[in-house]
């Protein structure tokens, strides 16, 4: 009897150890079922502190108490602008590679301008003017979104959403199932027929609320007590913009004696344009199912107001930070949204901008810092009148884009002019401006005695066939405008440091101040993801983001 137990007890552990052991059942997809990209545009990194006392917990500071903050990203190319930005992000690419060198261009070939997402190949859908007609068609390399649609065959969905249509567009990518911008005619958000024949039910029955003309009836006041924004200038300031029809550049603004189509664009210039973006992009995760399955979805939103309401009033405007403070906001109630209808821990977001801004020229003359204006028109008028006295034509700068100056290549090479020496008669009359740090022919940039930095950027923002002849290099603080406002577009901090945040899925906590690049992005979603980078990346992965 001892013999048959012993044998029993045997036997049994024996069968025990030959079973699998059951597997724990996973805590987590094996990745995110939706990624959300966010690009604020015209974001200098600096409001994540600057503007933090105010900013509630939902929002900007959940991004950084949840997930990880690269504190010195720095754009890597000139020029810094929001065409340019949005490829860079979405590719890991620079416009050396890519060949968006900016919003427009000139053509030489065909001695033309052209818009960065024009596209006389396809057609408007949701209206009869001329603003759908848009693609990615002018980019030349593939984007994040397409590698995911690749990576998924085509089973993962990726869809772009902005008011600007280069902001929706250049991120969608080339595969996307969507990307929508708004129009400012019919109040609505437009496509192509480059994604679709017709607007989806949803897309039509958003625009049917108008809600733009509803938001506009609320005006705009702030938030807070004027007198308590003190990280901003007083409210009434000369040098910022003003409105159509509103003889004052303080609060609160009352756009109801604007007429419709006047209040149908300026929403953009407001924070009704961020609420604007975020309501249309709550309805597309909803109706297109985003996020849905265990099959990832990309999401692609800009936010242009900002941009609009920088370049009208500055960084140290009242009307910037309210529009921040109210910014947060919106982001605090898509995380909420995203939530409840993808799951806590089963989305990803990062968030960064295309590019930062310059003070406005009188806010430093007003504080005594380095600064001013200059005109591009202004040196082409002057350089084409001196070129016409020593060469003879006339108009042999044919255009100034970019900080660059275009040569009128057919008329020299008819009259068998040297452009040797009309390049050296420009750089010359360039050198002797005020404004100008340097001149130089885009051709000898390797040759040219500057910071190894300043280089850098130009060599990565030229692409031959659409950059211009000759390069300008305004001294810091100086900007290309008028009397009132700001712009972007350098190499400088104050235009290329930007933000860059992620929180979610696979997303350590913490923060870096080593050095990293707007091309490192999709460098990191790449890795995120397990898929293959865009066919034009050069960014690196930011390893201590991903868990």
């Amino acid at each position: 009897m001892r013999h048959f137990l012993f044998f029993l007890l045997m036997a049994t552990a024996i069968f025990s150890t030959a079973q699998p052991a059951k597997k724990a059942a996973p805590k987590a997809p094996a990745k995110p079922k939706l990624v959300v990209g966010i690009v604020i545009d015209q974001m200098r990194w600096d409001y994540l502190y600057r503007y933090a006392n105010r900013f509630g917990k939902g929002g900007f500071k959940r991004m950084m108490s949840e997930g990880f903050s690269c504190e010195n990203t720095m754009v890597p190319y000139t020029p810094t602008v929001t065409a340019a930005g949005h490829t860079c992000i979405y590719t890991g690419s620079v416009p050396n590679i890519h060949g968006i060198v900016g919003n427009n261009w000139y053509d030489s070939k065909n001695g033309k301008s052209i818009y960065c997402t024009e596209d006389a190949n396809v057609k408007s859908v949701g209206t009869t003017t001329k603003d759908g007609e848009m693609s990615p068609v002018n980019m030349l390399v593939t984007t994040i979104t397409d590698q995911l649609r690749m990576a998924t065959n085509f089973r993962g969905k990726v869809v772009g959403i902005a008011l600007k249509d280069r902001g929706a567009i250049l991120p969608a990518g080339h595969s996307a199932n969507a990307a929508f911008w708004y129009e400012n005619e019919n109040a609505s958000f437009i496509t192509s027929t480059w994604y679709m024949n017709e607007l989806p039910a949803w897309v039509n029955a958003f625009n049917s609320r108008k809600l733009p003309d509803s938001l506009m009836a609320l005006g705009w006041n702030t938030l807070y007590p004027v007198a308590s924004y003190v990280q901003s200038t007083a409210d009434e300031k000369a040098y910022e913009g003003k409105y159509n029809g509103i003889n004052k550049t303080s609060f609160p603004y009352d756009f109801s004696a604007n007429p419709i189509n006047d209040k149908r664009d300026m929403i953009r210039s407001t924070p009704h344009g961020n609420t604007l973006t975020a309501e249309f992009a709550k309805a597309a995760v909803l109706n297109e199912g985003l996020g849905k399955d265990s099959i990832t979805d990309m999401l692609a939103v800009s936010f242009s107001s900002p941009d609009y309401i920088g370049h009208q009033f500055g960084p140290n405007s009242v009307e910037n930070e309210d529009d921040y403070l109210r910014l947060d906001r919106e982001l605090a109630s898509f995380f909420t949204f995203l939530d409840k209808e993808v799951g806590i821990g089963q989305y990803t977001v990062f968030l960064s901008a295309d590019h930062a801004v310059a003070h406005v020229p009188g806010f430093n003359a007003e504080n005594k810092l380095p600064g001013g204006l200059f005109s591009t028109s202004i040196f082409t008028k002057e350089i084409n009148k001196g070129l016409k006295d020593k060469f003879g034509p006339d108009s042999l700068v044919v255009a100034t884009m970019n900080l660059q100056l275009y040569l009128n290549k057919p008329l020299i090479a008819a009259r068998a002019l040297d452009e040797d020496a009309i390049t050296e008669w420009i750089v010359a009359y360039l050198g002797r401006q005020g404004e100008v740090t340097q001149a130089f022919a885009l051709s000898k940039l390797e040759d040219q005695p500057m910071n190894a930095t300043i280089k850098d950027r130009i060599g990565n923002g030229y692409f031959p066939s659409r950059s211009g002849d000759i390069q300008i290099v305004p001294r810091p603080g100086y900007i290309e405008g008028g009397k009132t406002g700001t712009t972007h577009g350098l190499w400088n901090p104050y235009d290329s440091h930007i933000p860059l945040l992620f929180m979610g899925w696979g997303i350590n906590h913490g923060a870096t101040n080593r050095e990293t690049y707007m091309t490192d992005i999709t460098a990191t979603v790449a890795a995120l993801l397990k898929i293959q980078m865009p066919s034009g990346c050069v960014g690196k992965v930011i390893t201590e983001v991903i868990k």
